[in-house]
């Protein structure tokens, strides 16, 4: 109940007309950037935050969140019509949504996908109203070993659950925390790393790096694979979205278990990409049209997106109750939330819950809006992609670059972005994953700190880790998702043993 009364002030914060003016302007151009490859709800985020500074922190993180969600939206709609994944999570929905688009029935594709991204959505915000203030609560009782664990965890996590090479992930986290330590140390007061740079002074902003990675390194790729922009048409009328409706019940099973899957993997953090193709493998396998999937199957839509989106906004309630992002968008949330002088964690809901829950409640109308949006406005959308690139690039570049200097004023600060752009083009280009170096940038110091802070309590004993049940659990649960790919490794080897001696018996 006590939810319910916060959720209610938090609509009345968010149902004010300049934030429904906001809230409408965030989806329009979030679909706008899931619709445009090389761009996505990370980098669109990142690019745009320079420009809420002067915001009020609640109608600034609530068009922000709209344009995740807007993202979210739109990176289906290039998937579908074009083959071509708006977002890394939206691959799985080209397996059978452009075979559907090609066998003429893109209204039907995309109509699934937009109630299935709707739905996941849905299950995660639901999710964070309910859960989010107990684990607020419960996160209360966390000194600094607690903290330290957590961050650690939250390292392991993306070790143990990579898609890719583990020892890529672990050598881009690597290079976050080798950036991260750059500037002040805040413990001793002493410079690290600057070599007589009075730039370096306040270290890497993570802002610069995010637009950097992924907004020019996105470019730089996309220009080099020369890409170019041909697709089905879609018709969107009444008939088709309510003929789709009626046929989309039938996957309720599907929808409850890829949501399930989603919400999972978004706090866990797995992350909304492994989410989607997690919940397609285990649709292929359980549906009876399993052998059809890959040929233009609805369901093979219903299960990537509903993960997907469950994943992608499940990943705000690790971020906002422990200060831990569950995904790239919601690190640059966080730092978002760092730099208008918010605090994340449990003290936020105590001290500012006027700005909690104005966005929690915002994301059931952003979610909304973006339903109504993209169903509407798909033609208009689809036809951006017909605008030459070479147009849309140097554009993307301009924004990209005018973002970087407004965040200090600072022309040294494009020289940065200009930089981490040519890094994020070479990791691309090497397979390395950009999330995991994100993530140590944001999180680098902050873990840092927490881990000298436990061990000056400690006087430099480790045990402190396991000085009580709830930091020996964590500390023991993320050791266990580090070493996760070689325990996995040899229980591969132990199986192949084991089915080589039962054919050799």
């Amino acid at each position: 109940m006590e939810n319910i009364t916060a959720l209610l002030q938090g609509f009345s914060v968010a149902l004010t007309p300049y934030n429904l003016l906001l809230m409408m302007v965030g989806i329009t151009l979030g679909v706008i950037i899931g619709v445009l490859p090389g761009l996505g709800g990370a980098n669109g985020v990142a690019i745009l935050l320079p420009l809420t500074f002067s915001m009020n922190p609640t109608s600034a993180i609530i068009m922000l969140s709209c344009i995740y969600w807007g993202a979210l939206f739109g990176g289906a709609i290039t998937s579908i019509l074009f083959n071509i994944p708006g977002e890394p999570w939206s691959v799985a929905t080209t397996f059978d949504g452009y075979p559907l688009a090609q066998k003429g029935k893109a209204g039907q594709a995309l109509t699934a996908a937009f109630t299935s991204s709707f739905f996941g959505a849905l299950v995660g915000v639901l999710l964070i109203t309910f859960l989010s203030p107990v684990i607020a609560r419960f996160a209360l009782r966390f000194g600094p070993p607690e903290y330290f664990a957590v961050y650690l965890l939250t390292f392991c996590a993306f070790v143990g659950m990579a898609k890719g090479s583990p020892f890529k992930t672990i050598m881009s986290m690597m290079m976050g925390f080798a950036l991260a330590a750059v500037g002040l140390d805040t413990v001793t007061g002493q410079l690290r790393m600057t070599f007589g740079f009075a730039d370096l002074l306040k270290g890497f902003d993570f802002l610069i790096a995010v637009i950097g990675l992924f907004g020019i390194g996105e470019i730089l790729l996309t220009i080099e694979e020369g890409l170019a922009f041909q697709g089905a048409k879609a018709k969107m009328n009444m008939k088709v979205v309510l003929e789709t409706w009626k046929e989309l019940p039938k996957y309720w099973k599907t929808s409850l278990r890829s949501a399930a899957v989603g919400c999972f993997m978004g706090i866990v953090p797995g992350g909304a990409t492994p989410a989607s193709f997690l919940s397609y493998g285990i649709a292929k396998k359980m549906s009876r049209d399993g052998a059809k999937f890959g040929t233009g199957q609805l369901e093979g839509v219903v299960a990537p997106e509903t993960a997907a989106h469950a994943a992608g906004t499940s990943a705000l309630l690790p971020m906002l109750t422990l200060g831990v992002p569950g995904s790239p968008t919601a690190a640059v949330l966080l730092g978002g939330l760092l730099i208008w002088g918010l605090q994340p964690g449990p003290m936020l809901f105590a001290e500012k819950p006027d700005f909690v829950w104005g966005l929690i409640a915002s994301m059931y109308l952003g979610n909304i809006a973006g339903l109504i949006v993209v169903l509407t406005c798909v033609p208009l959308f689809a036809a951006i992609l017909r605008i030459p690139f070479a147009i849309i690039a140097p554009v993307i570049m301009v924004i990209c670059a005018i973002g970087a200097y407004t965040v200090h004023s600072s022309m040294f600060d494009v020289y940065q972005m200009v930089v981490f752009g040519v890094m994020g083009y070479v990791f691309k280009k090497l397979d390395y994953p950009l999330a995991p170096l994100v993530l140590a940038l944001v999180l680098g110091d902050r873990a840092e700190d927490s881990f000298r802070q436990s061990m000056l309590a400690s006087q430099g004993d480790m045990r402190i880790l396991y000085s009580n049940s709830l930091v020996g659990s964590i500390t023991t649960l993320a050791l266990l998702l580090l070493f996760w790919p070689l325990i996995s490794l040899g229980l591969e080897k132990i199986r192949g043993k084991r089915s080589t001696a039962s054919v050799v018996d």
